[in-house]
């Protein structure tokens, strides 16, 4: 009976204990509750011929092109009131819109406040590439994720 009532003991201490540690070891990546991408803002890669390829997606897959590639419009959030895009692009092999990562895409990524996410990436220690720019449509700055790859990230101007 002893034996059994010290087993339970110890097994029960050492199942809170467990508890106990890991709360004190785990760490999060977030330090705040800002929210940091809100969705995809375009999808940019490279090709032999961009005014070729964005006629061949306006041909055959019925994109409506513009000088930029093609804007997609689409609504978010819940009462679905709110206007937003995501843009599709197509550049020419040789630019170096995407250096220094030596891929043949760049992901666009949505925020909400560019500002304050830059300065948590500095504090995380990610790559910032460049300056946060300010144009009429948005705010922007481009990134590198782990494995090299330019990231741009676009606070838009709703």
């Amino acid at each position: 009976m002893k034996k059994t009532l010290l087993l339970t003991f110890i097994l029960i201490s050492t199942f809170y204990l467990g508890f106990a540690f890991k709360s004190i070891t785990v760490t999060t990546n977030h330090t705040s509750k800002m929210k940091r991408v809100t969705g995809i803002g375009g999808v940019f890669f490279t090709c032999k011929d961009p005014k070729k390829m964005t006629e061949w997606y306006q041909k055959h897959l019925g994109l409506e092109t513009n000088p930029y590639g093609a804007t997609f419009e689409w609504y978010e959030g819940p009462d679905s009131s709110k206007k937003a895009q995501t843009q599709w692009t197509p550049f020419p092999q040789t630019t170096n819109y995407f250096a220094p990562s030596n891929k043949d895409f760049m992901i666009n990524y949505r925020v909400e406040n560019l500002e304050a996410l830059v300065e948590e990436l500095k504090k995380e220690g990610v790559a910032i590439v460049d300056n946060i720019e300010t144009f009429d449509y948005g705010k922007f700055v481009h990134i590198l994720d782990s494995e090299g790859n330019k990231v741009q990230l676009w606070e838009p101007i709703d």
